[in-house]
């Protein structure tokens, strides 16, 4: 009887210790991966036209992400014909918002941007509301550290708005309008590599991307035909736009300044040239809005000759390291930040596709990915988080036309 009563009690701590296990072990919610592609009209949408050529992406697409391995698995689709480009998603978790990279919005020669609720449970997507942009092919957003304001870059024509967040997470109509003017730089770059025939942006005015800056107190906006780097004092009452003084910092000519980063602490901030393929490190000063450049490297490799447009600039989140994207090189650069901010070349990552067109981390920062624009496809880098250099780790993804991609750990909204 003692031992069938031991058996028992045996029994029973094993079963109670394995539901416990079970309970532990059991998955976290899903992590899940928006991206926003260039796409073709839809057949019900023949009056919106397309500034690019027809993109291969079907709009968002969502894909659940495998924490250990990093890989992809197809979980959803925001059909759109609309090239919806860039995403960002809001500090509540609650909302995503993406530019329609078209000169059209119905009948208005404008772009649009879009606001869509998250399904809490399973990260779906629904359409709140669209509105205009203000100017054609609206390329880049980012949200104003209040929650209250959608900053948006007009490439075409070359242009800013600031959209209004309401409570319900629907967008306004813009609170302020900013039209960029000048004299367009020259076509051949003054730092372009030798031999290089990169020419993409200076035609016209080309505004390619704002952020407010860490306080929030100014917004910083780039536009690559002006070789400009255009700083604003924000007002995060009404929304307003004002130059600040002075107005802008200039690239050398023809360089073409694309796209920006700041480091952690504030203080530096890092921009990169499409044409001229460097990264210029600016010592910031958030009090008055001065940039003040320190350094110029190149974005590719020692002795490269030959054409290049660069294309997405980030840091790691600890600060330690710049990664670039070049593409022609079709390569990620990454650069050792040094105590003063200065840049140093490590290494560069071939990125198994065509034209990276941007790159992200997912939420840890273990995984890198990149966008390869023209090569359809997504590919999985492991990040050395020592020496910060890039390990592909045989993940590809298949998506058409890639151009921006965003992560939503379901477990942590909120």
């Amino acid at each position: 009887m003692q031992t069938h009563l031991s058996r028992r009690t045996f029994l029973n701590t094993a079963l109670a210790a394995s539901a416990a296990f079970a309970v532990q072990a059991k998955d976290p919610a899903p992590l899940i991966a928006y991206v926003g592609t260039f796409t073709s009209p839809l057949q019900n949408m023949k009056a919106t036209q397309v500034d690019l050529p027809p993109g291969n992406g079907k709009g968002i697409h969502l894909f659940e992400v495998n924490r250990s391995t990093g890989a992809m698995t197809p979980c959803g689709l925001y059909k759109s014909g609309t090239s919806p480009n860039c995403l960002v998603i809001n500090a509540a978790k609650t909302h995503l918002y993406s530019t329609n990279e078209t000169d059209h919005q119905g009948d208005n020669e404008a772009g649009s941007v879009s606001s869509f609720s998250i399904n809490p449970a399973d990260g779906q997507l629904k359409l709140v509301n669209s509105v205009s942009s203000g100017g054609k092919g609206p390329t880049n957003l980012s949200i104003h550290p209040s929650g209250r304001f959608l900053l948006v870059a007009n490439y075409f024509g070359g242009s800013v708005s600031v959209l209004p967040i309401k409570a319900d997470g629907s967008l306004g109509e813009a609170t302020d309008f900013k039209q960029d003017a000048g004299t367009v730089g020259p076509k051949k770059a003054t730092n372009a590599p030798p031999g290089s025939f990169a020419f993409s942006g200076h035609d016209q005015v080309h505004s390619h991307m704002i952020q407010p800056d860490p306080t929030g107190r100014h917004a910083l906006s780039v536009d690559l035909g002006l070789d400009q780097i255009l700083v604003w004092k924000f007002d995060d009452q009404k929304g307003l736009l004002t130059p600040n003084d002075p107005p802008f910092v200039s690239l050398p000519a023809g360089d073409g300044p694309r796209h920006f980063a700041f480091h952690p602490n504030h203080h530096w901030m890092y921009s990169l040239q499409e044409e001229g393929s460097n990264i210029v490190l600016f010592d910031y000063d958030a009090d008055k809005g001065r940039l003040s450049p320190r350094q110029t490297i190149s974005s590719l490799p020692p002795g490269f000759a030959g054409s290049n447009f660069c294309s997405a600039i980030m840091l790691s989140a600890d600060g330690r390291f710049v990664y670039v994207g070049n593409r022609l090189h079709d390569s990620i650069g990454t650069f050792a930040v040094g105590k003063d901010g200065t840049l140093t070349y490590v290494s560069e990552e071939w990125t198994h596709g065509d034209y990276p067109r941007s790159f992200n981390f997912d939420p840890t920062g273990t995984f890198l990915y990149s966008l390869n624009q023209r090569g359809d496809n997504i590919a999985v880098f492991r990040v050395d988080p020592k020496t910060g250099t890039l390990a592909f780790t045989g993940q590809y993804t298949p998506v058409g036309n890639p151009s921006s991609i965003v992560f939503l750990d379901l477990g942590k909204r909120g």
